[in-house]
């Protein structure tokens, strides 16, 4: 075997660069017995938690590749569920940061996700137009409930009934009876899609926001007509005032034949409350309490109401009445008192207007037990601001607590370099330019400038260099952080800068067709004694196209020039005299590099082409499909012909320019990368993306072997597929409303596997027991059996309790999925085993759950299987005995529970009240010797 190539794995490092990603939602969150401090946002597959008060960041929950999509906090605060963007839902503990439970169920990104008031149950929402109900206790899902055609944008909770209300982007608001599992009820009063919706006025009214300016308002009656027949209709709905739209739809009142109650539910439209932004509800939301309700649009503004309580209202009526007595009394008139209405404006009262720095994208409020209202804004341009709300003042103005900015840029990052040393990173973007430690990821200069495009660090590391998009050359100074000059370089953008190797000068390239020549020279400083750096035009070079792209050659012979007639052409430095033109790409070249023993020069175009040159002839040694997308930015390792690529379709590539092999990708920004810096030594590779996150990779020590890369990836493709391909029908299910919560995936198969090759080490063990007792027999003496290494290594178990063993190791997500891709084949075996399992009383809730599910997805086969009828019998039998037993420790357990609750709350009033009698002790004591003293003195 002949000698072959090693290389060395680049993993990922760290994400930096990243305050939040503007794709999910913020949510306040409970830490450290604090709440309204603490906020999470997604970052890009992360969940970053910061500390709104400090700016730090306390806790990050890490991801695995997908982008977050939808964040919800449980009501006791002790976890945050996390919606992805491949429509998997993760549950974390924000105590530890692990994440305990996995949830697959959705095909497509996790829209909407809300706990119910207890916290047992998990509600999820998708773009695959499915709701899904997942038991959180359990860690598994419940059903899933199909009517909504478009994309689901939130799903409510109704505490006093066992209701769920769904709003979709197409144009429908439905009701949930989860008894009946199925849509009772359809609100069809919107013309646009349904962006957001609460639920207002302890659950009595529903506030809806579509495409418009208009928040609709609808009254919720339940009418409970089993209970009581003579039971007056619920109150009419109040008057809208002049200016609100009424409904133009008739009241719907749908009947649930299904309940037993008969549950009525009649919601009318009470009119609509009007926003001031004219785009669409981007975000709908109350506060805890449901007090406060905020919106906003896809503009800065948010707009904050008052929800009033009832006691509120009941005040303002009164006040109102007792004005019209008056005037009717000044009037001599007759008013009857039932005409004395309270608008919908008055109602809900408008508070405020906060106006954020930026657009909004998502926000969280929550209202202290002061009275004070504590809002967390998500913005755009990756920042987090925070506002305080006096609500107690006579005219509530929001005030700005914190601004989360330091930990990135506004807008995307366009240029990278390292540092001659490795330490230092410089990002620049269209605002600033920052230096970043590389150890610590902390950000230690932050500078202001125009839109960058290109930069680099001045040998000796003490100033940089950014080349800007209107022409300006700017020059810093890290020290002191400031602009130390700006030049005039280039009529039009100057789109690549490129140090020369004798360390002495820059060259410049930009869109007025010219290549420009600087050398850096020590001038006087007007300021001070001490000679500062500058830089010197010295020569130009003028093309006929725009420059995209300047290279010198290690040597410094020669000059790669990428113009916009997508060739390249190399120039004799000295001379400016032409060498070489290098064509064939399609479309313009982006990006090049020369290798450090100036051999080869490649080039990167916007034809997704990657070609590699030889320098000595310009011949085309080879052209390289890269990417899905335009290439970005190449850059060859040093001392090596390896070389790394990074294209908008947001991976970075490592090639080899000898054998013309892909080596491996690095995957992990979510949108287009559009630059990438290597370090000198090549240990380190740093990039920026669309995403507005910065990632550090590392060169590791482990031996990359390209057999086994395109092994995985190709292991990587099956397992995409196989999440791709159609869900497994069960036999009898009628495909209405409801359906599995699971859904088929790579793990579930994998069980179900592990399962069947544990049902048949229990049949060859059986098998062999079998012979091993007739030979025994026909020996007439004891002959030693020969154990399995597999049953060895469980402690020597017997198979049937090895069967157990893999059964309980079964996600509890995935173990009604596992049992359907079960070939029947193997269902009697594991029939019989739960029988014996179900006697010895092992495990009976898990193995009622997975007999109850083979029973209902086999039933036709089992009840025709004539092998099986004792079997069925025997589990009858055994099983209901089983599961009542288990009931009745479980019916103890909470008596007994409920005592001592009863026991600990009677003594804690006993002592309530002794201490309450003691005070007034006390401060009868008080008044009585200050009675004594005024009588001494009179």
């Amino acid at each position: 075997m002949g000698l072959t190539r090693q290389y060395l794995r680049y993993g990922p490092t760290a994400l930096f660069g990243l305050v939040a990603s503007a794709r999910g939602n913020a949510a306040f969150v409970a830490l450290r017995g604090e709440r309204g401090r603490y906020v999470a946002v997604p970052a890009c597959e992360h969940v970053f938690v910061w500390d709104a008060r400090k700016g730090e960041k306390v806790l990050i929950l890490k991801g695995l590749k997908q982008e977050v999509s939808c964040l919800c906090p449980s009501p006791d605060g002790l976890h945050l569920a996390v919606g992805y963007e491949d429509g998997s839902i993760r549950v974390f503990s924000l105590l530890s940061g692990e994440a305990n439970i996995t949830f697959n169920g959705h095909k497509a990104a996790v829209t909407a996700l809300q706990y119910d008031h207890l916290g047992g149950r998990l509600v999820s929402g998708s773009k695959d137009t499915d709701i899904i109900m997942w038991d959180v206790i359990n860690e598994s899902g419940l059903y899933r409930l199909k009517g909504h055609k478009d994309a689901v944008t939130q799903v409510l909770f109704l505490k006093e009934k066992n209701l769920l209300v769904t709003s979709g982007k197409d144009m429908l608001v439905k009701w949930w009876d989860l008894d009946t599992q199925h849509c009772f009820k359809t609100l069809v009063g919107h013309r646009t899609e349904v962006w957001g919706m609460v639920l207002v006025s302890e659950e009595k009214r529903l506030i809806t926001g579509s495409a418009d300016s208009e928040l609709r308002v609808w009254d919720i009656a339940y009418i409970e007509e089993a209970k009581d027949p003579d039971e007056p209709e619920s109150k009419k709905s109040k008057g809208a005032s002049p200016g609100v739209e009424e409904d133009s739809e008739e009241d719907e009142t749908l009947e649930l034949d299904e309940h037993p109650e008969e549950r009525l539910v009649k919601c009318s439209k009470v009119g609509s409350i009007m926003r001031e932004g004219r785009d669409r509800v981007v975000t709908l939301a109350t506060d805890q309490t449901g007090k406060i309700l905020a919106c906003h649009g896809t503009g800065s503004v948010l707009e904050v109401f008052s929800v009033l309580s009832e006691e509120e209202l009941q005040k303002k009526l009164e006040k109102k009445m007792k004005k019209a007595k008056k005037k009717a009394k000044q009037n001599s008139e007759e008013e009857p008192e039932s005409s004395v209405e309270l608008s919908l404006q008055e109602e809900i009262q408008r508070v405020t207007n906060i106006k954020a720095s930026s657009k909004i994208k998502s926000f969280d409020l929550i209202l202290s037990p002061k009275g004070e209202l504590k809002i967390a804004l998500l913005l755009q341009n990756n920042i987090i601001e925070s506002y305080n709300l006096n609500l107690s003042a006579q005219v509530p103005q929001a005030v700005r607590a914190s601004r989360i900015t330091i930990g990135g840029h506004r807008s995307d990052v366009r240029t990278l370099a390292f540092s001659s040393d490795n330490i230092a990173i410089l990002s620049a973007a269209a605002e600033s330019v920052k230096i970043w430690n590389r150890s610590t990821l902390q950000c230690i200069r932050t500078m202001d400038c125009e839109y960058a495009l290109c930069s680099l660090f001045v040998p000796g590391d003490r100033q940089v260099i950014v080349g800007t998009k209107t022409g300006k050359l700017q020059l810093y100074d890290l020290a002191s952080g400031s602009l130390i000059e700006a030049l005039d370089a280039h009529d039009g953008a100057v789109w690549s800068i490129a140090v020369s190797p004798d360390q002495h000068g820059f060259v410049t390239g930009g869109a007025d067709k010219c290549v420009k020549f600087w050398e850096f020279e020590l001038v006087k400083d007007e300021s001070s004694v001490q000679k500062r750096l500058s830089m010197k035009h010295v020569r130009v070079l003028q093309l006929d196209e725009d420059v995209l792209c300047v290279r010198y050659s290690p040597n410094q012979k020669l000059l790669a020039v990428s113009l916009l007639d997508c060739t390249v052409k190399i120039f004799y430095v000295d001379t400016l005299k032409f060498f070489l033109s290098l064509y064939g790409h399609k479309l313009p070249v982006l990006c090049m590099d020369i290798s450090d023993d100036g051999t080869l020069i490649a080039t990167g175009s916007a034809d997704r082409n990657v070609k590699i040159w030889g320098l000595d002839f310009g011949d085309c040694h080879r052209s390289l499909f890269a990417h899905d997308d335009s290439v970005m930015y190449l850059q060859f390792v040093v001392k090596s012909h390896l070389f790394f690529t990074a294209g908008k379709d947001g991976k970075i590539k490592q090639w080899d320019a000898d054998k013309f092999e892909h080596i491996q990708t690095l995957e992990g920004h979510h949108k287009e990368v559009w630059c990438l810096a290597l370090s000198p030594n090549g240990d380190y590779v740093v990039s920026a993306s669309h995403d507005k996150s910065l990632r550090l990779w590392e060169r590791t020590m482990e031996i990359l072997v390209l057999e086994e890369e395109r092994e995985m990836q190709q292991e990587a493709e099956y397992e995409e597929s196989v999440a791709k391909e159609a869900q497994p029908v069960v036999a009898g299910e009628v495909q209405g409303e409801t359906g599995l919560a699971g859904r088929k995936t790579i793990e579930t198969i994998k069980a179900a596997e592990r399962i069947m090759e544990a049902i048949e080490l229990y049949r060859e063990e059986t098998a062999k027991l079998k012979e091993h007792k007739a030979i025994c027999k026909a020996a007439g003496k004891e002959v030693p059996f020969p154990a399995n290494p597999i049953l060895l290594a469980y402690g020597n178990i017997t198979p049937s309790a090895y069967v157990l063993e893999v059964l309980k190791k079964v996600k509890s997500s995935e173990l009604e999925e596992s049992l359907l891709v079960l070939p029947f084949s193997y269902v009697p075996d594991l029939l019989r085993l739960f029988n014996e399992y179900i006697h010895l009383g092992s495990e009976v809730e898990l193995l009622c759950r997975a007999l109850l599910f083979l029973l209902k997805i086999h039933f036709g086969q089992i009840t025709s299987n004539h092998m099986l009828v004792t079997v069925i019998e025997n589990l009858k039998k055994t099983t209901i005995s089983r599961v009542s037993e288990a009931r009745d420790v479980l019916g103890f357990n909470m008596a007994g529970l409920q005592y001592l609750k009863r026991e600990i709350e009677a003594k804690d009033e006993v002592m309530f009240f002794a201490d309450a009698t003691d005070r007034f002790e006390e401060k009868r004591r008080k008044r009585k010797k200050k009675e004594k003293m005024v009588l001494a003195v009179l």
